[in-house]
């Protein structure tokens, strides 16, 4: 069992739970002696029996207790409790750098601080033997009180050894920032992956957005291999020439014509940053090719397969049957065998966000977008909500009226509002099945299947719909979509599938949970659950 607020857990007591990753789930905690609060790391209990992951965990506890830096978050602790393995780490109050990008892009100053803070970690890092091999934002932390820390050695190398906190050297890092010797499962890393990364953190901090957004991580993988990178100043014309000239440079596909070192790339950008001349050995004109004379050079790979997504209001949807029998599904694990060789994804493909002023002065401003009419001036939503708000004031008891209410809020991308009314609609219906599963549908006919799932699951949890194959279809549907959505994580592996009848715990929710952790980074722990499936249930539902 997890960790619970509360819980006394040798001379912690759990405060609060903080977040939740793939591998780990993270606690706030209370140390009474030390009169100190730190952050705990706990495996999820899937993985407590798994010796490789207990193993990659406590790696990680000895790499980063290695390394005493004022940029990197020290370990205190690695400790055991009732079976649960546990590392103690510092506890920072603030939010992570992809969270605060999230709200806003960075100041000036603020950009250069992360630049000179990870900068300075990640050579440090360097200087011991050890690559992070995952920089991205979501693992820089902003502390409340202004400092600034690198996170999550969980991928860490120790190069000088060889050694890796992985069972094996899969392609690992995240699709979005990694090094293309990395994508394509290079054993033989260097700075130079650390250093591409971080590059396209910068890159992603001056432009606006990461270099390459796609639907499906596989055309991510497949263009950092072989897709030119996207010029700074074709996206942000605000992005000055030097700026996007040391980023040719740091991006470039060859690691050997890459800065040489992080300090060499930190200075470079800092010297930029400030109006100052850069040497020409650290910049040269000749090291950037155009894009046409780089695919002229290079034979085409072969082109990535990307999904038909079918268009919204073009006819009735065709229903999709992702429950196979157990020979299909075989043949379906292999599939997964070969992409857990090549995927592991940890975040979903990111939307572009508005450019940010650069970190530098603009040197030409951008033209304004074109006009644009917001969702509220659509005469049809704004119909459908005036007919629903006139349903509630006739029946204000009617918990149907106030779900149709919260769905028209909802088209309306009036989240508060349609909380509100959905949570008004379940008290008067006494929590009764049918309101969820009313709520579950509509969500569905939305593709919202995350929310629709959290419906479904709340009417499982009062054993009822179980036996319903209506109902079972309609599950399995929407656990396989919700699965793709990073968010869903807290769903699939915080409720225990036994509360539930045989085929929701033998086959359908271990199979979304392999489905998630094969798409979000821990594609190894896919490969077990499937294995699990397969041992545990040989016939067809």
């Amino acid at each position: 069992m997890p960790f619970k607020p509360g819980e006394q857990v040798g001379p912690y007591r759990i405060m609060e739970k903080l977040g939740r990753g793939g591998m780990a789930t993270v606690f706030k905690a209370y140390h009474a002696n030390l009169d100190r609060y730190v952050a705990i790391k706990v495996l999820h209990p899937a993985f407590m029996e798994d010796p490789n992951f207990l193993a990659r965990f406590e790696r990680e506890a000895k790499v980063v207790a290695m390394l005493e830096h004022p940029h990197i978050i020290p370990v205190y602790d690695f400790a055991e409790n009732e079976g649960r393995t546990y590392l103690v780490m510092k506890f920072v109050e603030g939010e992570t750098l992809k969270a605060s990008l999230n709200k806003k892009p960075l100041t000036p100053e603020e950009g250069v601080q992360v630049i000179e803070a990870m900068g300075e970690a990640l050579s440090y890092a360097h200087r011991e033997g050890i690559l992070h091999r995952d920089v991205k934002p979501s693992n820089v932390m902003m502390a409340d009180d202004g400092k600034i820390f690198l996170t999550d050695f969980g991928l860490a190398r120790i190069a000088s050894a060889g050694e890796s906190t992985l069972s094996s050297d899969m392609m690992i890092g995240t699709p979005q920032y990694i090094s293309p010797e990395q994508a394509m499962g290079k054993r033989d890393l260097d700075e130079g992956t650390d250093i591409y990364s971080f590059g396209v953190l910068i890159y992603e901090l001056v432009v606006g957005q990461v270099p390459f957004i796609s639907d499906t991580p596989f055309s991510i993988i497949h263009d950092h291999i072989y897709t030119p990178l996207p010029l700074p100043r074709s996206v942000n014309p605000n992005v000055p020439e030097v700026i996007e000239r040391l980023l040719l440079k740091a991006l470039t596909k060859e690691r050997e014509h890459r800065f040489k070192t992080i300090d060499e790339m930190v200075a470079a950008f800092k010297l930029a940053i400030g109006g100052e001349p850069l040497p020409d050995t650290w910049v040269d004109p000749a090291t950037y090719t155009p894009p046409d004379a780089i695919s002229a050079a290079f034979p085409t790979p072969p082109p990535t397969q990307t999904l038909e997504t079918p268009q919204p209001g073009t006819g009735k949807p065709r229903r999709r049957r992702w429950w196979l029998p157990i020979p299909i599904v075989l043949g379906l694990c292999l599939v997964v065998f070969i992409a857990i060789s090549i995927l592991n994804q940890d975040e979903p493909a990111q939307q572009p966000t508005p450019p940010p002023d650069t970190i530098v002065e603009a040197t030409e401003a951008p033209k304004p977008p074109p006009p644009t009419r917001s969702i509220q001036e659509d005469p049809n939503l704004q119909a459908a909500l005036d007919e629903a708000l006139g349903r509630v004031e006739n029946n204000p008891d009617d918990p149907t009226a106030h779900l149709e209410l919260a769905m028209a809020y909802l088209d309306m991308r009036m989240p508060s509002e349609a909380e509100e009314e959905f949570a008004l609609g379940e008290e008067l219906s006494g929590g009764d099945p049918e309101y969820y599963m009313v709520a579950g549908d509509m969500l569905v006919s939305r593709e919202m299947w995350l929310p629709a799932l959290e419906q479904y699951f709340k009417i499982l949890q009062m054993d009822t719909g179980e036996e319903d194959p209506g109902f079972q279809e309609k599950f399995r549907q929407t656990l396989y979509h919700a699965a793709d959505n990073p968010n869903a994580e807290e769903l699939l592996f915080g409720s225990d599938p036994n509360d539930f009848g045989p085929l929701y715990a033998r086959l359908l929710i271990p199979t979304a949970r392999a489905r998630f952790t094969l798409f979000h980074r821990y594609p190894e722990e896919a490969l077990r659950i499937i294995n699990l499936v397969i041992e545990n249930d040989t016939k067809s539902p």
